[in-house]
């Protein structure tokens, strides 16, 4: 059965579960749902092994979840040290150090109680952050919205890529088994080996051709400077952008995917893209976040449900199935085989019985 709580962000307690019968018991289903607020996002989710925690950072704060007991272990809001607490990402770098990338604020970091915030003068590239992934030797990359930073752990100092980008308005980054460096923005996805960069968009191949005729979004910061919502809507209908890349996932088989808006989930081989949609069986071509399980399975948090993909079979999950909401902002699979997966409203655990 599903066991659904709250996060208290003032008291930092789980409130008493109020229990939700389920049908079934052989499949993967939601078996927790865990409220934040009516009208609080879950932009981040990311699992830190060391403390076997998983760090929910949303729109008023960032919670730590110790996922043997799934108690609240601490929340953070301003008043603890946070710049800001909208929470976009979270990253843990190879030091311990808790990276909380924020909407407007720079970026606060922790550990054991210890709080820093970087912002421009300090050589972050912008106030907005919203990706961060690790390299093998510990270098340590943040995505903005003016370019991406590569910070050295052992010096402190930060370098800044924009122009070497496709676009300087950063959504996602991941590393890969070569330890190259990819990333989605909001104009296609670029990638660094450590020497050249190189860069794809929808003339490549990356987003499916636009076959519902949606219209296309007037909701980006292509060409200019200013500041823009995340909505996927215009006037409540859907729009169209394949360039624009919510997600990037370095995946087992040495392939990488994009999550576009519109355009659905994008493979790339290493020479080709292929695209999966709603067609296909994506439970929506809005594809907001990407994750693996160990055996290969790939998720999709989409603007109209979450997707598992086994290379063959779908399955789907929706408000039906448990979801607080339809839009899956993030996803993230810890190692017990649990899958979390973030929305307006809360998060949920989803697993076998």
């Amino acid at each position: 059965m599903t066991d659904r709580r709250q996060f208290l962000l003032a008291a930092g307690a789980l409130a008493a579960p109020a229990l939700i019968p389920a049908a079934g018991a052989s499949e993967l289903r939601v078996r927790d749902a865990f409220e934040v607020g009516r009208g609080v996002y879950v932009r981040a989710l990311t699992f830190e092994p060391e403390r076997n925690a998983l760090w929910v950072g949303t729109s008023s704060g960032v919670h730590e979840v110790d996922l043997g007991s799934l108690e609240l272990r601490n929340t953070f809001t301003r008043r603890h040290g946070l710049a800001n607490e909208y929470v976009f990402a979270v990253g843990v770098d190879r030091q311990g150090w808790k990276w909380f990338g924020t909407n407007a604020g720079g970026v606060s970091r922790y550990r054991d109680g210890q709080w820093k915030t970087f912002f421009p003068m300090h050589g972050l590239a912008d106030y907005w952050v919203y990706a961060f992934a690790s390299q093998r030797d510990g270098s340590f990359w943040i995505g903005t919205w003016a370019g991406v930073n590569r910070y050295d752990l052992a010096t402190g100092q930060f370098r800044t890529y924009m122009r070497e980008l496709i676009n300087e308005w950063v959504y996602g980054i991941a590393v890969d088994a070569s330890d190259r460096v990819w990333f989605g923005t909001e104009g296609g996805v670029s990638m660094f080996d450590g020497q050249r960069w190189r860069s794809w968009t929808h003339r490549d191949g990356l987003g499916a051709s636009n076959d519902d005729d949606l219209p296309p979004s007037t909701n980006t910061g292509l060409g200019t400077r200013s500041r823009h919502d995340l909505s996927i809507s215009r006037e409540g209908i859907a729009t169209y952008n394949p360039n624009y890349v919510f997600a990037i996932h370095a995946a087992q088989d040495g392939s990488v995917w994009a999550g576009t808006w519109g355009g659905g989930a994008s493979r790339f081989d290493g020479k080709t893209w292929s695209n999966l949609t709603t067609r296909d069986g994506l439970a929506g071509n809005i594809v907001y976040s990407i994750a693996q399980e160990p055996g290969g399975a790939l998720w999709f948090g989409t603007s109209r449900g979450l997707s598992r993909y086994d290379g063959g079979r779908w399955q789907d999950f929706g408000r039906a199935e448990g979801l607080l909401e339809d839009h899956v902002y993030s996803v993230e699979i810890v190692p017990d085989g649990g899958v979390w997966a973030g929305t307006k409203r809360g998060v949920v655990r989803i697993a076998p019985a």
